[in-house]
């Protein structure tokens, strides 16, 4: 594979999952260590990356303040008017971060009246310009990465509330596999977070369908509904609708 196609896998893989493993690109690609962090460092310093310890970061995901950035932008506004009509008044919903989760903050009805408990500070902010909101930010260690708050306070803070919804930003999701991620400390919120809620929703545009990662969040039979951009007929979601899933 030329130097060109490698990068535009790795440009591919960054924006679809937010976030890339050296050790995943070495394994997909067939090359070595050394290589890939020539690639990355020549990412990096083109600007279309940023390049962070054992991998590489979106830089739309880092940019999720302004829209203009962010990949498959329509793709995730079409999941987040979906996703909005899930909400009713009086709702205890959990939220994990990401910018399909910004883009549905930014959705919600002027005159709804909830309480949204999130770690992720980009829709902590979000939330708290809503008239109505009520917000609770689930505090602890914030990961620099994710921009959310990781770490066991936060796991305990979570277990303690029975939510009524919960809205998870999608990495990677496969009937198989289930929902998985590559970042541990998020994983291990994200888990909490299925824990604690009586529906857990996974918000996913369709690139992250039947992908996974190297780290386990729950089974895909624990997501009682999937959100994409798609027809909810489509094909590609078959497998999901025949598991019993609401697929939407």
């Amino acid at each position: 594979m030329l130097k060109e196609e490698r990068q535009n896998f790795i440009l591919h893989e960054v924006n679809v999952h937010n976030k890339v493993l050296t050790t995943y690109l070495v394994e997909k690609l067939g090359v070595s260590e050394d290589t890939i962090r020539r690639d990355l460092n020549e990412l990096a310093e083109a600007g279309r990356i940023i390049k962070v310890h054992g991998g590489a970061l979106s830089r739309s995901f880092h940019n999720s303040f302004n829209s203009t950035d962010i990949y498959s932008l329509a793709e995730k506004k079409a999941i987040a008017r979906k996703a909005v009509h899930l909400i009713q008044d009086g709702m205890f919903v959990f939220t994990t971060g990401g910018t399909t989760i910004l883009e549905m903050a930014r959705m919600l009805p002027e005159n709804l009246r909830a309480t949204f408990f999130t770690g992720s500070l980009p829709a902590a902010f979000e939330y708290v310009e809503h008239p109505h909101i009520d917000v609770i930010l689930i505090g602890d260690r914030l990961s620099k990465n994710s921009r959310i708050t990781v770490g066991g306070a936060a796991i305990a803070q979570i277990r303690q509330v029975k939510a009524d919804l919960c809205f998870l930003g999608t990495n990677a999701i496969d009937i198989h596999a289930g929902l998985t991620d590559n970042d541990l400390d998020v994983v291990q919120i994200k888990k909490a977070m299925v824990e604690s809620s009586s529906r857990v929703v996974s918000l996913s545009i369709s690139e992250k369908v039947n992908t996974s990662q190297r780290l386990k969040v729950c089974d895909a039979t624990d997501i009682d509904t999937l959100i994409t951009e798609l027809d909810p007929d489509d094909m590609l979601l078959k497998p999901y609708r025949a598991a019993g899933m609401e697929v939407l």
